[in-house]
């Protein structure tokens, strides 16, 4: 796994054997953070690639195929969405999808790896200008917090509309949030009512890992999701679990406010496609209902 210097390609391999790849014309920075092992490279053709403990993050050309379905379907789906919490995103990609929407009034980013931020503002044109302002304390709409997400959701005195869990795979400092506690603890600072989002891993590849996490969430929320979207660098479709708390069908977003937003691949008018699950994937997460 990682980068291979005699072919110019960076690849992640999944499980099985199947791997993702980029070619690349160089390494243009790695360190060991904190947490992790953080490389930036510049690919041929997709701008710059970020890989964090080997596992490809985003590359620059095609990071909305992510940071959007992450954000915008429950946004939309929430009457209104004044106040979000992001935990994880350190590269900034899914704050500014938030603060694309008008009826934010407060956003707080928790970031447990500052590297992760610094990295990003340095190398990468994701989110440079909005890390900068956060960064400055400059933002008057958001507020970049540099800690554990999950000691943050335990202890915060704030209660939020939308929760979006923008994190690596769960292994390492993410482990934690993908368990039954991390989901009550939010739960509980959630507002009624509320939506909560997570990125959920590769369909056909950590299929068990998306069946634990949606089996924990069932347990917590008054109703969760699952969807999928074909992401750009990912061993697509990635999946994502949505949690419900109180009255919101997120089955429905609202394409009024949608007007608003410049979108490139999440498309509010066609929100039911997201819905489209492999029949065995989706027998095999009603299995357990």
């Amino acid at each position: 796994m990682g980068f291979n210097a005699e072919d110019n390609a960076f690849i992640e391999w999944y499980p099985r054997g199947y791997g993702v790849g980029f070619k690349v014309k160089r390494r243009l920075f790695e360190t060991q953070t904190q947490y992790q092992r953080l490389e930036i490279y510049e690919t041929e053709g997709f701008g710059k690639l970020l890989v964090l403990d080997g596992t490809v993050q985003l590359v620059e050309v095609g990071e909305e195929s992510y940071h959007e379905v992450l954000v915008h379907p429950v946004m939309l789906a929430h009457p209104k969405p004044s106040r979000v919490l992001v935990i994880g995103g350190g590269d900034g990609g899914t704050l500014r999808e938030v603060l694309k929407h008008g009826e934010v009034e407060r956003a707080v980013m928790v970031e447990i790896d500052e590297g992760v931020v610094e990295a990003s503002y340095l190398y990468l044109d994701v989110a440079k200008d909005l890390l900068e302002r956060l960064i400055k304390k400059e933002e008057p709409r958001a507020e970049l917090i540099i800690g554990d997400g999950v000691k943050y959701l335990k202890e915060t005195g704030e209660r939020f509309d939308v929760i979006i869990v923008d994190s690596t795979d769960p292994v390492g400092p993410a482990k934690l949030l993908f368990s039954e506690d991390f989901y009550r603890d939010a739960y509980e600072k959630l507002n009624d009512p509320g939506l909560y989002i997570t990125q959920a891993g590769s369909v056909y590849l950590f299929t068990s890992e998306l069946i634990d996490a949606y089996r924990a969430m069932k347990k917590v929320f008054d109703r969760v999701y699952y969807f999928s979207f074909p992401v750009i660098g990912y061993a697509s479709p990635w999946s994502f679990l949505v949690g419900v708390k109180g009255d919101v069908d997120f089955r429905k977003v609202d394409l009024e406010r949608a007007k608003g937003l410049k979108l490139y691949y999440y498309d509010p008018e066609r929100h039911e496609t997201l819905f489209q699950m492999p029949k065995y994937v989706r027998e095999l997460l009603e299995s357990g209902e």
